[in-house]
């Protein structure tokens, strides 16, 4: 589910190497790809709320998908990488002028407590094994506000020990992933002062199949259709969920 850096004599997770790498860029190619990230930067800046002098943390955020939206807003980034490899795609291209970059511990991060307003993780959670400790990590270091995104086993992901041999048959280089109940994150974010917000359900049909046909108009067109007949909000996935600190 996730590889291991050795860190003296302990060991910690790093799957983030596998999303900042272009091999998995190249994932989000192709008419597929840009209607993935359509999709996730319209969620993100429907459930954002930052501006001008506010801190933002990307935690694994190697990818880059993000940075583009918070410069939007004038908020001051930063993007932390289990490993320096992380930070290479990214600080090397036109979108590396734009944050800062720290390497460190996903699940230990080097930050002070509340040293954040606002913290994001997406493609990530669903790849760590020791999930709770990401989650008690996050809203260690978030002062306000902490979105991120992960696979609803209340949409066809309830499928996957099915779908997941024939995904990984079209695919090839696919990862395995846990896939979450709702209640189970809500209740996991709730032990460390946070509560839920809105949220975001993105796709009604399996990604790896819009992936594998390359999303034609007429896919986009039954995702557009079925958000509309309230399916996708009912049973979609992955999804992008807002947590508050408690008051």
């Amino acid at each position: 589910m996730s590889c291991l850096l050795g860190v003296g004599d302990a060991e910690r997770e790093c799957p983030d190497i596998e999303t900042a790498s272009e091999g998995y860029a190249r994932r989000f190619s192709g008419r597929a790809g840009q209607y993935f990230l359509k999709v996730q930067a319209r969620a993100v800046r429907r459930l954002l709320s930052v501006g001008p002098q506010i801190r933002v943390l990307d935690v694994g955020g190697g990818h880059g998908q993000l940075i583009p939206i918070i410069n939007e807003t004038g908020a001051d980034i930063t993007v932390l990488g289990s490993a320096d490899i992380c930070h290479d795609r990214i600080r090397h291209s036109p979108l590396g002028v734009c944050a800062r970059y720290v390497t460190g511990d996903l699940l230990h991060l080097p930050f002070h407590n509340q040293c954040y307003d606002t913290v994001l993780s997406v493609r990530l959670i669903s790849h760590i094994t020791d999930w709770r400790q990401l989650v008690a990590e996050l809203c260690r270091v978030a002062r306000r506000t902490i979105i991120i995104d992960y696979p609803s086993w209340r949409s066809l992901n309830a499928l996957t020990p099915v779908l997941f041999r024939f995904k990984r048959l079209l695919e090839g280089n696919t990862r395995t992933y846990t896939n979450f109940c709702d209640r189970e994150l809500v209740q996991e974010f709730g032990k460390h002062g946070f509560k839920s917000g809105d949220s975001e359900r993105q796709f009604f049909l399996p990604m790896f199949i819009h992936r594998a046909l390359d999303s034609p108009l007429v896919l986009q067109n039954i995702e557009n259709y079925l958000r509309i007949s309230r399916l996708t909000v009912l049973f979609g996935s992955p999804v992008i969920r807002r947590f508050d600190r408690a008051l």
